[in-house]
C-alpha cells in the first residue's frame, strides 16, 4: 500500500488532481486494535469517501477467531454496507512477462478480458439453507438455495454492457440454462438489458463450457458477465492467463451513490511478509481502477497503466515475476520504479 500512496502522488502531481488520501484500520489490524474487523469509525470514514482502496485484510494470526469476527467477514459487511454488487476483474496478459502462465504463450498472448461477477445474490446468500437430518431416513442433508431477482440480473447486466461499450462492445453472458430455472431467468434478463445496448454484441455460455474456453482460447472474450458462484470459479481461473495473482487487480462497485472498493486479488501472503518481497503491481493497478471507474480520471488511469508497462518493458522484476536475464527488485524498489515511470510520463 506504501508503494500505490507514492504512485497516487504522482499521478496526482502530474494531472493536478485534489487527491485526499485518508487511512484506516480494517480487517486483522482492526480487531488487534478494536475488537472488530470493520469498526465503525473505519465505516463511516468509507462512507465518506469518493473511493476505497483496501489493502490485504487477513493472516494465519487470526485464522482460528471464531468464523463471525475473522477478518474476511469485515470485508464481507464492507461490501453490504456500501451497496456493492459488480465484481470486476481483470485478466490482462503482459507481453513482458511471456512464459509466466502455466499456458502455451500462444495461448494467453494478447488476452484482455474483464469478468464481471453479480455479489449479493446467488446461491451464497440463497435461503433457505442449512444442514439437517432428514426424518424419514436418518441421513444428514446439506441444502443451499440459489435465488436471483430480474433487478439484480438487470443492473449486472447494465454493468456489463456500459463497461463492454468502452473496450471492445462484446459481452458473453455465463449460465447454465440448459439445468437451472435461476439461469434461465438470468438469460432472459441480460437479453431484455441488451435491447438497450444495440452496439454491443451479446452471446450467451454455459458455465462449463466457458471454463473450458478460458484454458483454450481465452482471446475470444472481452467481458463476461455471471452470477456469484460462477463468477468466483471463472475469475480465479481467468486470474491464472496472467501468471501471477501480483499483477491482478479487481473493483468492487454499486450504483454509483457511494464509494466503490479496489483492491489487489492475492491475499496477504504472511510467509513473506515484512520482507520486502511483495509485488505491489497489483495494488498500484487497483488504484488505476479506481481513477478510471470512481474518479473518472481516464488520462490519469492510462498513466498509471503505462507505468506499469515501461518498469516491465525496463526489465525490472518482483520475485513472483522473475525470469531469467530480468533484474531482481524488491517492493518497495519496484514503487519506486513505478513512481519513476509516472513522472516520467510512462517512460
Amino acid at each position: 500500500m506504501d508503494a500505490t500512496v507514492k504512485v497516487l502522488e504522482a499521478v496526482a502531481s502530474r494531472f493536478d488532481l485534489n487527491l485526499a488520501m485518508t487511512s484506516a484500520l480494517m480487517g486483522g489490524a482492526a480487531i488487534d486494535a478494536t475488537g472488530e474487523p470493520l469498526p465503525a469509525a473505519t465505516l463511516d470514514q468509507c462512507r465518506a469517501s469518493d473511493a476505497v482502496l483496501l489493502a490485504c485484510i487477513g493472516g494465519y494470526k487470526w485464522d482460528d477467531l471464531p468464523r463471525a469476527t475473522r477478518p474476511e467477514t469485515g470485508l464481507l459487511a464492507l461490501r453490504k454496507q456500501l451497496g456493492l454488487f459488480a465484481n470486476l476483474r481483470p485478466a490482462k496478459s503482459f507481453a513482458q512477462l511471456e512464459g509466466a502462465s502455466s499456458l502455451k504463450d500462444e495461448v494467453v498472448n494478447g488476452v484482455d478480458l474483464m469478468v464481471v461477477r453479480e455479489l449479493t445474490g446467488g446461491v451464497y446468500f440463497g435461503t433457505p439453507k442449512g444442514i439437517d437430518t432428514d426424518p424419514s431416513t436418518g441421513a444428514r442433508v446439506g441444502y443451499s438455495n440459489m435465488v436471483y431477482h430480474d433487478y439484480e440480473v438487470q443492473r449486472i447486466a447494465r454493468v456489463a454492457m456500459d463497461i463492454a461499450m468502452k473496450r471492445g462492445k462484446a459481452v458473453v453472458s455465463v449460465d447454465k440454462a440448459n439445468v437451472l430455472e435461476v439461469s434461465q431467468l438470468w438469460r432472459e434478463e441480460v437479453i431484455k438489458v441488451a435491447a438497450d445496448y444495440p452496439e454491443v454484441d451479446l452471446s450467451h455460455m454455459y458455465v462449463d463450457n466457458a471454463a473450458m474456453q478460458l484454458v483454450r482460447w481465452p482471446k475470444q472474450f472481452d467481458v463476461l458477465v455471471t452470477g456469484n458462484l460462477f463468477g468466483d470459479v471463472l475469475s480465479d481461473c481467468a486470474s491464472m492467463l496472467v501468471g501471477s495473482l501480483g499483477m491482478l487487480p479487481s473493483a468492487s462497485l454499486g450504483d454509483g451513490s457511494g464509494p466503490g472498493v479496489f483492491e489487489p486479488v492475492h491475499g496477504s501472503a504472511p510467509d513473506i511478509a515484512g520482507q520486502d518481497k511483495a509485488n505491489p503491481v497489483a495494488c498500484v493497478l487497483s488504484a488505476a481502477m479506481m481513477l478510471r471507474y470512481a474518479l473518472a480520471e481516464t488520462d490519469a488511469a492510462d498513466a498509471v497503466e503505462a507505468a506499469v508497462e515501461a518498469v516491465l518493458n525496463a526489465g525490472w522484476r518482483t520475485g513472483d515475476i522473475m525470469s531469467d536475464g530480468k533484474t531482481l527488485v524488491g517492493c518497495k524498489r519496484m514503487g519506486e520504479l513505478l513512481v519513476e515511470a509516472v513522472s516520467a510520463g510512462g517512460k
